[in-house]
């Protein structure tokens, strides 16, 4: 079967609904938003259901099309966008998107992977639960694009990640057999676990379209809180405290550095510095309960009180009500849109174990530095899980080899430490090479017969994590 004769044949199959060929209607699902990643495609295939999203796949593997499976588009690394070649098919999942079920007994959500993150967090409120996965772009981002990078988020600390929220899978094999794996079981010890081969994968070895999701009790309060710091090591000692003091209530611990919040202050309309303004560091932290009635305030203070009179914190401000607790988020949440209305930029999402984090961030600053003596480093991220958005801005465009050099610095640093030159984002198109370097070649060559045994004509997301 030719590709032409192919193509015809799911258009017609997908109805002038099911597809998008006009160029401006098709531009948004050919572009990243971020890192300036553009292809081509014939057509962005939008199937309404598991069905005919199996049917595609039986027309392009047939065909020898390639596929890039597509959700909210929101990714960093390329990873759901086509080459230029225009011969790869962008398969959209925005049309499967349906609750199924909600089971408030066994606190499970049956969804097709189409769902909008934010959308599914309404739901479950309005049950009376929690879906805790959360990040800046929940308000575009699709549940099947934060299970094919196993997303993260600010809530990892307490709940983990997307992979911890997984119970079953359901989804469409490069073939068009369909796995039909939505069991909502907490156990199930029956061989290979096969939801773990397919989250964090990208796309690259089969698309999945439904997924039973665990749900958590709401949370009924919250406790908000800013502290500055004088070091990175006296966020570490402060998170030591917190964790010990307040265990599961600990839903986030994340850092800001001067210099991100700076940019933050600068760049995003409506925001302020939370009380100092000259100190190196400063930590968001939230403490959450289902119940009403722990004194969660009270731990809060007492816990930041006994690190003020260890000098480990400067100074510290708790929201007094939501608005104020928002307008704390919206100083983290907003950090890498402000880097990226700075200018030109170097951006790396890793994480090294926590004891080894405050020396990576000392030692780090001088190294990059003394390759560019006139970048802006500004660190944030999830301290409390070790992952850190390392990234830094420059006065005008960066020099390859420039820009060659500091990856390897920090790349390398994050290696001898134990760490992962991606903690949450992925691979894509951009981390593709570093990730031969720096990944052990055995766990490489396992990954590759994994994707020669599921993909063996390699149609699916062809170009991601591998060449």
């Amino acid at each position: 079967m030719s590709a032409k004769t192919a193509l015809d044949e799911i258009r017609k199959l997908l109805g002038p609904a099911g597809l998008i060929d006009d160029p401006a209607r098709m531009q948004p699902h050919l572009v990243s938003w971020r890192n300036g990643w553009e292809g081509k495609s014939p057509f962005i295939a939008l199937p309404a259901d598991t069905a005919q999203l199996a049917g595609v796949m039986k027309i392009c593997h047939r065909a020898k099309i390639p596929v890039v499976p597509q959700g909210g588009n929101t990714g960093l690394v390329g990873g759901s966008i086509p080459s230029m070649k225009g011969d790869e098919l962008v398969i959209n999942l925005s049309r499967m998107n349906k609750i199924r079920a909600l089971d408030p007994v066994g606190a499970v959500v049956t969804v097709e992977t189409g769902v909008i993150l934010q959308t599914l967090q309404e739901e479950a409120d309005k049950a009376g639960f929690l879906f805790p996965v959360s990040m800046s772009s929940e308000g575009s981002a699709q549940i099947g694009g934060a299970i094919s990078t196993n997303a993260g988020g600010t809530a990892v600390l307490r709940y983990g990640n997307m992979r911890e929220m997984v119970l079953g899978l359901e989804a469409v094999l490069p073939d068009g057999e369909i796995v039909h794996g939505l069991k909502s079981l907490p156990k199930d010890n029956t061989g290979y676990n096969l939801n773990h081969i397919f989250i964090g994968s990208e796309g690259t070895l089969g698309i999945v379209t439904a997924a039973a999701l665990r749900l958590f009790p709401r949370l009924n309060q919250t406790v908000t809180g800013i502290v500055t710091l004088g070091s990175a090591e006296a966020g570490l000692e402060l998170f030591h405290r917190f964790r010990m003091a307040c265990g599961e209530h600990l839903t986030a611990f994340e850092i800001l550095s001067l210099a991100a919040l700076r940019l933050v202050i600068k760049n995003i309309p409506g925001t302020r510095f939370p009380g100092k303004e000259d100190v190196p560091y400063y930590v968001l932290i939230e403490l959450g309960s289902a119940s009403a009635f722990l004194p969660l305030r009270e731990i809060f203070e007492k816990t930041v009180a006994q690190a003020m009179e260890k000098g480990a914190v400067l100074d510290a401000v708790i929201a007094e009500n939501d608005t104020q607790a928002k307008q704390f988020w919206a100083l983290r949440e907003n950090a890498s849109e402000a880097l990226r209305k700075e200018g030109p930029g170097l951006h790396f999402d890793i994480s090294v174990p926590l004891a080894k984090l405050a020396g990576f961030l000392k030692n780090m600053d001088g190294l990059v530095k003394a390759i560019a003596p006139d970048v802006t480093i500004a660190p944030f991220g999830h301290i409390g899980d070790g992952n850190i958005h390392y990234n830094m801005c420059f006065p005008k465009p960066v020099d390859p080899a420039v820009k060659k050099r500091i990856q390897e610095k920090v790349y390398g640093e994050v290696t001898r430490l134990e760490g992962s030159i991606s903690a949450e984002h992925g691979i894509g198109v951009e981390r593709k090479a570093e990730l031969k370097l720096y990944k052990s070649p055995v766990a490489i060559a396992a990954m590759t017969r994994i994707k020669q045994a599921l993909d063996p004509d390699g149609l699916m997301n062809p170009g991601k994590i591998f060449d």
